[in-house]
């Protein structure tokens, strides 16, 4: 191991042009902590919103950004059980990804499959766990129910689909380019609509047979959150998950009333804090993961000093499945 480590590194909110590589000290495990080498991150948009200090949690600076990663244990600190060093392991740490090495707390180690890539690994923590709290622990879907899934060929969309079959749900999945559209039905969805066509609020409901669909997952915003509402059954459950628009949306409540309608926030954090829920989640997750039925989806790679080329591509919304940072 060595004494000092590459790694992005931020000193003011900004765009892909404030993310300067940089040597730092390599970081020393805590008590309850993991060092871990770092094999491959993934890069999220809620890691775009962090550096230009628009995310849920305010930013620090300075920061190294990167909310998961997979890689190989380092060293443990004390009071470390169950973990050992040369392990594979995924992590979810919140920040500090985006690096050569990360230390986060031992609760936040995942374990790998032997027969997952460090990259696959990576791509999972974020947009899997995600998936599976929206529709299972918010939404509490049921087995027949509809649900449509935006940007559905992105990490937490392709991640979305496969949850959402393992769940017996029936999905209509929205997409930019045919060519998305046919990866997502690859992956089981049951309808698949181009999100720039005429009228995609009557062909929804027509994919639907003029039911609407029953959840509605919602990553977008803005002047496109009116459309979505018009989306939904009766009793239908809305999830915001993101605003990828970055622009204020409006609810008329109104109209929630007249369809027995909910509008929930999704945000993962809370729920890593929870030991109950994560266990059932990862009950959940694990052996859908062991038997293939759930394999994350890679998109593009980047080398670590290529981060800003990254943030640039995942906002061109080019991207399919989970952009890969690997120092």
């Amino acid at each position: 191991m060595l004494c000092t480590m590459k790694a992005i590194q931020v000193h003011r909110a900004g765009g892909p042009e404030v993310l300067q590589l940089s040597d730092l000290p390599t970081p020393s495990p805590g008590p309850g902590q993991v060092l871990i080498r770092v094999k491959a991150a993934g890069l999220n948009f809620a890691d775009i919103l962090y550096v230009a200090g628009e995310y849920l949690v305010r930013t620090r600076y300075p920061t190294v950004p990167g909310m998961e990663f997979a890689g190989i244990i380092e060293a443990l600190g004390e009071e470390v059980a169950g973990l050992q060093v040369g392990q594979r392991v995924a992590a979810l740490g919140g920040s500090g990804a985006f690096a050569e090495y990360a230390v986060v707390h031992a609760r936040s180690v995942l374990p790998v499959l032997p027969s997952m890539s460090a990259a696959e690994a990576a791509a999972f923590p974020v947009s899997y766990f995600t998936a599976y709290f929206a529709l299972q622990t918010q939404a509490r879907a049921q087995p027949g129910e509809w649900v449509l899934i935006q940007a559905a060929a992105g990490a937490l969309g392709t991640a979305s689909i496969q949850i959402a079959k393992a769940l017996g749900l029936r999905v209509v999945a929205l997409a930019s380019s045919e060519e998305k559209l046919a990866l997502c039905r690859s992956l089981g969805a049951d309808v698949t609509l181009l999100n720039t066509q005429d009228n995609l609020v009557d062909a929804v409901k027509n994919a639907t047979e003029g039911h609407g669909v029953d959840i509605l997952m919602e990553v977008v915003g803005g002047a496109g959150f009116a459309q979505s509402l018009k989306m939904l059954a009766y009793r239908g459950r809305l999830l915001v998950i993101g605003s990828a628009s970055r622009e204020l949306a409006q609810i008329y409540p109104v109209g929630l009333m007249k369809g027995n309608q909910s509008v929930m926030g999704v945000w993962l954090t809370p729920f890593l804090s929870d030991p109950a829920l994560m266990q059932a989640a990862t009950a959940f997750l694990m052996p859908l993961l062991a038997s293939g039925k759930v394999k994350p989806v890679v998109g593009e790679r980047f080398k670590l000093e290529e981060a800003a080329r990254a943030f640039d591509f995942v906002l061109s919304r080019k991207n399919t499945g989970k952009v890969i940072l690997e120092p």
